[in-house]
């Protein structure tokens, strides 16, 4: 009991205790967002993530990421299961802005895929960050 009612110690104690918080808090923060850009380009080529671009045809053709496979959010529910052959293959999914994938990635969670993620941002957050799109089979 002695170690604890030196004052030292304590403030010891606390600087370990916040540090740790503030190292944690990066991670605790993260969580029940989505996938960086840079996080889903290490996925796809790493792991062979598909990627799901769940918008419109029309702003699916105006632009998508490349390898992107389109299938319509209304149409998620009941084609889940084509998605990908493994269930176990990471899936990430693609809307305009970010808010649409959450609730597809709730779908295929339900559906059973081990993995899936949201892109943080959408197809917004991509170009933002300077990552190319496709356009009528043509990089931009």
């Amino acid at each position: 009991m002695k170690f604890f009612s030196d004052y030292t110690n304590l403030i010891l104690i606390a600087i370990a205790v916040i540090s740790g918080a503030l190292l944690a808090w990066p991670v605790l923060m993260r969580r029940g967002r989505g996938l960086s850009s840079q996080d889903a380009t290490q996925l796809i080529n790493r792991r062979n993530a598909v990627v799901l671009d769940i918008r419109s045809a029309e702003a699916y053709a105006a632009g998508h990421l490349p390898q992107a496979r389109h299938l319509a959010f209304a149409d998620l529910a009941g084609k889940a299961a084509q998605v990908a052959k493994n269930k176990n293959t990471p899936v990430i999914v693609v809307c305009q802005s970010g808010v649409q994938s959450a609730r597809a990635e709730a779908l295929l969670k339900t559906a059973g895929y081990a993995e899936v993620h949201g892109l943080d941002g959408g197809i917004d957050g991509w170009q933002k960050a300077g990552m190319p799109i496709v356009k009528q089979g043509v990089a931009k």
